[in-house]
């Protein structure tokens, strides 16, 4: 089911997203929307890292590389 949300912003923002809306025509919702869902997966990502860390850097891995070479 979908709801509506109302937020304020500011007109400079407003603005911007009109622009992006035009150049790639989609609806402002339809970028809103986007930009929620990319804000959220990132969020749960980080939680997840953060929750993670600890016993990855206890493991010996810090770096990308490490992670690279316990993955391949």
């Amino acid at each position: 089911m979908n709801q509506t949300l109302t937020i304020r912003i500011p007109d400079e923002l407003r603005e911007e997203l009109q622009e992006i809306s035009r150049a790639e025509g989609k609806p402002i919702s339809d970028l809103v929307r986007e930009s929620l869902r990319k804000y959220i997966a990132i969020y749960r990502f980080r939680k997840l890292r953060n929750m993670v860390l600890p016993f990855a850097e206890a493991q010996g891995i810090l770096t990308d590389e490490d992670v690279y070479k316990e993955v391949s």
